[in-house]
């Protein structure tokens, strides 16, 4: 939200307020509390007919520091508000004040500010970081409506840059962009987006999470290019500053406040197959893609049944259309015993011609319009209402309607939609069983609905065989995986603008992320089909889907089965090494698929980088882009070694080649270790035995070691390497299994 006219007016439209000093503040054992008047304070005549705000700094874990802005306090927005993992004060942090300055520090973090002046400055080890700057803080009133916004700024440095703030399909670095967190159906072609995260971090090392789930307004060195301002129409704003050692350190912290990823079946990081979205299929249809698949050999281990699988003009039933699929209990488990998972689309929708509307609204268990009838709208579905998840019995109706599809042998659902919820930013008067402010409810709606279904399916499955595969979040999202990227199309640019906003989503807490393999509206060449694959299956989860038409893939050419049978079983004998980076995310919060500045922050060239990525910390993918083949890459410095075809390359500079479409730009950093699986045709199998240690040598002298690590994060297999100056290599095996053997690269 832009309220400057250039650095010295503020636009017609509006009155700001800013903070012009800090006049002086109370000191607990759990916060330093700044008062901070709109006026320089001269006299005591000057206190009279002004306003001030009210800043109080905490700390609820080590190297974070929470900052409450308020103005009017009577007049902030009610609930809901962010779940945080860490609400308590953290013991560790310290005040200190005397007359003319006061700090507050919690281990590497330390605000500072003085009588008079009115920053507030951070530091980091001593280190000078951001701070406010002279209109760094402001209450501002729109003269149209007498709302009311409040507004904080923090200061970039030269060369500073700015990553994150949830899936975006602008460029990748932020710097220079208006971001409004705000949760809409979009397709991937534009500057919204289905998951808004109000974090954001930088390259200095620290990141700023405002805790506001209503429209937090981003200026990222766009309205005064030194600074990123964030505002909301709002009279109170609370943020946390998060420092670190490194990015990663960053996102760990970050990810302790707000979640940590849960442990995921193995199961799901195999091949799913769907239905497609408006397609005809019936079982018959089903089974065969099934046998299709298993006839060319291609491993499938989830089978999804997209919309269709309830009749047209009732979504959501969550009853299956019987017309076409006359046994349902029966085929899931002839699915079943062909070894698959099964996976059927929901959304939080309620159409007016489906059975559970007249229940649900008399119930009370869909939103209401203000005078307290039904809110309904035809955007989606004819005369559909809206699941009032801020209502515990809607919740438990909801999942009673999930319990019983998996009674009968669904194991998982993708969760589709939840951003089309009306606010009164949107003009619409409603009312949440709650008592919630509709505005921030927009955004926090998924958060609860996926939380509804993930919770059901956990305690039905079991800890650590609990998915969905979900399209909408926000903050804290990450504790309800998977998700995936939207409604893409069918093209180059738009598999590449999918990349860019999984590893922005990826720089705002999440872990894993996926896409719809070969583009989602219309039908590609097979062509893009065959690259998508390849990058599909270097995803941590791989998922092929469409809209108008089937993705498998004979209906592309009869290379496309090749293609996506080496690529499937690549990833299924990958497994030890991927489900280990799965298993990490869960326990030290960084994401599998990781921004290549997160891994090489120290070089530079990454910074910009969004057409490549890190699989863990050892495997470096750069999807290839175009119908000729040909595809760049940048290698950070070190020797690298192309994953399939063994060829050395020295990094430090761009590297360009040409590439069929059984391989890809993939290629292992020196000093790696990696273990390969002795099964390739599923992703779900004992991972310890039969290891193949790939070593990539590195003639540092260093030991280098890979793990293989069990869900609870146990070492289960372990080889140590040294490579001397001579190229020499040794290496020691720790942990169970058998037929362990050691390739030297």
């Amino acid at each position: 939200m832009k309220f400057t006219n250039g650095f010295w007016l503020t636009r017609n439209e509006y009155e700001a307020e800013y903070v012009k000093e800090i006049y002086k503040w109370d000191v607990t054992d759990k916060s330093l509390t700044l008062f901070a008047p709109y006026k320089k304070i001269l006299s005591r005549g000057d206190t009279l007919n002004l306003g001030l705000m009210t800043i109080q700094v905490s700390a609820p874990l080590e190297d974070v520091l929470c900052i409450k802005l308020t103005g009017h306090a009577g007049a902030i927005k009610g609930g809901p508000d962010f779940q945080l993992e860490q609400n308590k004060p953290y013991d560790g942090f310290s005040i200190n004040a005397d007359a003319g300055s006061a700090s507050v520090k919690s281990g590497m973090l330390e605000l500072k500010v003085q009588k008079g002046c009115p920053f507030l400055s951070f530091f980091k080890d001593g280190e000078f970081l951001t701070k406010t700057g002279v209109k760094g803080l402001a209450r501002i009133r729109c003269k149209d409506d007498s709302s009311v916004y409040t507004a904080a700024s923090l200061m970039l440095d030269v060369g500073e840059h700015v990553f994150g703030l949830g899936e975006r399909f602008t460029p990748y670095v932020k710097n220079g962009q208006v971001v409004d967190c705000w949760n809409e159906d979009g397709g991937t072609a534009s500057e919204i987006s289905y998951k808004n995260i109000p974090f954001y971090m930088t390259d200095r090392n620290y990141g700023v999470f405002v805790n506001h789930p209503g429209k937090v307004s981003f200026e990222v060195a766009s309205e005064k290019v030194e600074d990123v301002q964030f505002s909301v129409k709002d009279e109170g704003l609370e943020f946390f500053i998060i420092a670190g050692k490194t990015q990663k350190d960053v996102l760990a912290k970050y990810t302790l406040l707000t979640g940590r990823v849960p442990l995921l079946p193995k199961w799901s990081f195999g091949l799913w197959l769907t239905t497609s979205f408006t397609t005809n299929y019936d079982e018959k249809t089903v089974m065969s893609f099934v046998d299709g698949m298993a006839q060319r050999g291609i491993p499938l281990r989830v089978f999804h049944f997209d919309c269709f699988w309830m009749k047209e003009f009732e979504w959501c039933s969550l009853e299956w259309d019987r017309d076409m699929f006359p046994d349902p209990k029966g085929m899931l488990r002839r699915l079943h015993e062909k070894g698959l998972q099964v996976c059927v689309w929901i959304n939080p929708y309620i159409a007016q011609k489906s059975p559970l509307f007249k229940e649900a609204a008399e119930k009370g268990y869909l939103l209401k319009n203000s005078d307290g009838t039904v809110w309904q709208w035809d955007m989606w579905q004819a005369g559909m209402g809206i699941v009032d998840f801020t209502n515990k019995d809607a919740c438990t109706w909801y999942q009673s309607k999930l319990k019983a599809l998996m009674d009968i042998g669904v194991d998982c659902f993708k969760t589709d939609f939840g951003e089309r919820i009306p606010s009164s930013l949107d003009g619409y008067n409603v009312r949440w069983a709650s008592g919630g402010d509709s505005e921030k409810m927009h955004n926090y709606y998924t958060y609860l609905y996926n939380k509804c279904v993930y919770d059901i399916i956990k305690d039905v499955k079991g800890e650590g065989e609990a998915i969905l595969f979900a399209r909408s979040a926000t903050a804290g999202g990450q504790k309800f995986p998977v998700h995936w990227g939207g409604d893409s199309t069918s093209q180059y640019v738009s598999m590449a603008e999918s990349l860019r906003a999984g590893l922005s989503l990826m720089d705002s807490g999440f872990s894993f992320w996926s896409h719809d393999i070969g583009g989602f509206e219309d039908t590609g060449s097979a062509d893009l089909y065959k690259r998508w694959c390849a990058f599909g299956l270097f995803s941590t989860h791989s998922r092929l889907h469409g809209s108008s038409s089937y993705r498998v893939p004979w209906a592309y050419d009869d290379e496309a089965c090749e293609v996506l049978k080496f690529f499937v079983k690549l990833k299924c004998r990958l497994m030890p090494y991927i489900y280990s980076c799965a298993v990490k995310a869960r326990f030290e919060g960084v994401p599998v698929m990781r921004p290549m500045h997160l891994e090489f922050p120290e070089d530079m060239n990454c910074t910009v980088l969004d057409r490549q990525y890190m699989l863990g910390d050892s495997i470096l993918v750069a999807p290839v882009f175009s119908p000729s083949g040909k595809a760049s890459c940048y290698l950070p410095e070190g020797e690298w070694t192309h994953l399939l075809s063994g060829k050395k390359v020295s990094g430090g500079k761009w590297f360009t080649d040409e590439y069929d479409y059984f391989s890809l730009p993939v290629f292992v950093k020196e000093g790696s270790v990696i273990p390969f699986g002795k099964t390739d045709d599923k992703p779900d199998y004992d991972y310890s035995d039969g290891i193949e240690w790939n070593v990539y040598p590195s003639c540092d002298g260093k030991k280098h070691e890979g793990a293989v690590l069990d869900g609870n994060g146990n070492v289960i297999a372990r080889l140590e390497v040294v490579t001397d100056c001579s190229g020499k290599v040794s290496y020691e095996k720790f942990g169970n299994g058998s037929d362990v053997s050691v390739i030297i690269k």
